[in-house]
């Protein structure tokens, strides 16, 4: 009898344990689109590619399924070392049972906020840090996400427009002076987008641009 009980209770355990790891497996899925999006350097990417094909006027080439998946796996390259530093200080101790759930999440935490601070202004983090009147933090791990993460989305947001203005000039450069000659020619009705287009393509692909623009993002979280 007491076998028994003691194999019942060692199966329970087991459930229970497995039962938590399906539980927070589901939970990481569920917020994995935030996570990605406003934890990453996901966000200044796609905006800075979106950037690109509009000053292109290029409407829907490159398609957005496109954008997206350069974006990811741009994403997943640059945030290689951060993942890695995750798996082997929080996810791979937890699922050997070595920490429980809110020591893993505490050292999963450490990562992304190393990543962040490299990225996010003093200003924004300012911002967040008087209006949620909390205590000063004395370093960067005792700074909440909750604080951390709106501070760096609105600093990304800010460098990806400051990139996408600097890719616009060239190109509303070639736009201006397209549209100079056809009034000077008295063709008022021919739109000058059309004549341009092909003009934004030919600089663009002349100076390597899809090149020069992943440089760009690369150097820029470096």
């Amino acid at each position: 009898m007491n076998e028994f009980m003691e194999f019942f209770n060692s199966s329970s355990s087991e459930s229970v344990s497995t039962s938590v790891k399906l539980l927070l497996l589901l939970t990481v899925l569920s917020i994995a689109p935030s996570i990605l999006i406003l934890m990453t350097s996901f966000t200044r990417i796609i905006i800075v590619l979106s950037f690109v094909r509009t000053s292109l006027a290029t409407q829907q080439m490159p398609p957005n399924q496109v954008l997206v998946g350069l974006a990811l796996f741009l994403t997943f390259f640059i945030m290689a070392p951060t993942f890695s530093q995750v798996n082997d200080q929080a996810l791979t101790p937890l699922f050997n049972d070595e920490i429980n759930l809110e020591e893993a999440y505490e050292k999963a935490a450490i990562p992304f906020r190393e990543f962040m601070s490299k990225h996010t202004r003093q200003k924004d983090l300012e911002l967040f840090l008087t209006y949620s009147k909390a205590e000063r933090p004395e370093t960067i791990q005792d700074i909440p996400l909750t604080v951390f993460v709106p501070a760096y989305a609105l600093s990304e947001l800010k460098t990806a427009f400051q990139i996408g203005f600097m890719i616009f000039i060239p190109f509303l450069v070639i736009d201006m002076v397209v549209a100079s000659i056809l009034m000077s020619m008295g063709m008022m009705m021919l739109p000058p987008v059309m004549i341009s287009l092909p003009f934004k393509i030919l600089l663009f692909v002349l100076v390597d641009g899809w090149y020069l623009v992943v440089k760009s993002l690369l150097q820029s979280f470096s």
